[in-house]
């Protein structure tokens, strides 16, 4: 197709248009074009999360989920002095179905629901509109941020569920003893394809064999230096959920997701989600650069298990109908099974130094 007689609207064409005029785009270019463009990235304008959308989070499997995570900030806070003022922070809080989960349990601690200033963390529009919708029931102040920086300074309370999947990586892939980065241009139809450029990681493991991809997600070492500094200087913790893996190593998981199925990550730009598994190595190393101590990873399944889910599921299940029962015992296979979320997904604890968070222990 001609460029000067093509007239296809949308992020397509602007993308199309910058890779002319600029040459092939990276992988963590084109992940933040997508997800990100003011007015048709995929996080900006629409509403992804839920049956309707393209993916379902744990919050939206269970209220179990947020009820668990809340008590254990709770006990963190606890653990530190319960002081009088707490910023409770969200990163990427998807419709706000955790944080009023984790709201809820709150109220069972009159000190702690007293002390909460909840922030959100979101740069989307119709996100924002659903968080406060579903915020509005509780009377704590509440403050939304584009991002970690204009959270105000104190004990800092945070918790990020599949936030940092979503961050932009850069692919490089072995090829004959040294490193090219992994690309997105045209071919000769204007259509866009995946290619390759100059290029080599800061931090690859040793031992790349030819063909071998490694990714790096340099946006997420910023956001973990910024929360564990200021756990390590003002008190708190963070809890960091996501599906990736606990040791760096080498792998493509660039994917994108439309309607709960699997898509072309070329395709629809803006329109489709796109991840990459967390390096949970990178994380904690970056954490404990900034001060802090980190806990974990450890299964997503083991720490709900850990903290009582199965006992959760009893107690909302008491009296209930067989039908109600069985599906809160579908939730729990949902979450914590092996075959389900239970292990692909990981969490990461940060703290003060001196701190032992459950359920993390020695040889754990």
């Amino acid at each position: 197709m001609d460029a000067v007689n093509e007239t296809q609207s949308g992020l397509a064409g602007t993308l199309k248009t910058i890779i002319r005029t600029n040459g092939p785009m990276n992988i963590a270019a084109w992940m933040a074009h997508c997800l990100a463009d003011p007015e048709r990235g995929y996080y900006r304008s629409g509403e992804p999360i839920g049956a309707a959308g393209d993916f379902i989070t744990a919050p939206e499997v269970s209220q179990m989920f947020g009820e668990i995570v809340g008590a254990w900030l709770i006990d963190l806070w606890q653990q530190q002095g319960s002081p009088k003022r707490l910023n409770l922070v969200e990163l990427g809080p998807g419709r706000g179905t955790l944080m009023a989960d984790i709201l809820r349990v709150a109220k069972l601690d009159a000190d702690f629901s007293a002390a909460v200033s909840v922030h959100m963390v979101e740069t989307g529009t119709a996100l924002r509109k659903a968080q406060e919708a579903a915020l509005a029931p509780f009377s704590c102040p509440k403050d939304w941020h584009e991002s970690l920086a204009s959270v105000p300074d104190g004990p800092f309370y945070l918790i990020a569920n599949e936030f940092f999947d979503a961050l932009p990586v850069r692919q490089f892939v072995r090829q004959d003893g040294s490193w090219a980065e992994r690309m997105i241009g045209l071919d000769a139809a204007g259509d866009f394809t995946f290619g390759f450029g100059p290029g080599r990681p800061e931090r690859a493991p040793e031992g790349a064999a030819h063909g071998d991809v490694f990714e790096e997600r340099p946006a997420a070492l910023p956001v973990m230096d910024a929360l564990s500094s200021r756990i390590a200087r003002n008190g708190g913790a963070a809890l960091i959920v996501d599906y990736g893996h606990a040791e760096t190593g080498f792998g493509d998981t660039l994917q994108a997701v439309s309607h709960h199925r699997y898509a072309d990550p070329l395709k629809d730009p803006g329109e489709v989600d796109l991840t990459a598994h967390v390096d949970f190595a990178a994380l904690a190393d970056a954490a404990e650069a900034g001060g802090a101590a980190v806990h974990g990873p450890m299964c997503q399944g083991e720490f709900l298990l850990r903290l009582g889910l199965g006992e959760r599921a009893e107690r909302l299940g008491f009296g209930r109908s067989e039908a109600e029962q069985a599906a809160l015992r579908s939730d729990v296979i949902r979450l914590a099974s092996p075959d389900e979320m239970g292990t692909l997904f990981k969490v990461l604890a940060v703290t003060p130094p001196g701190l032992q968070p459950p359920p993390f222990h020695e040889g754990s």
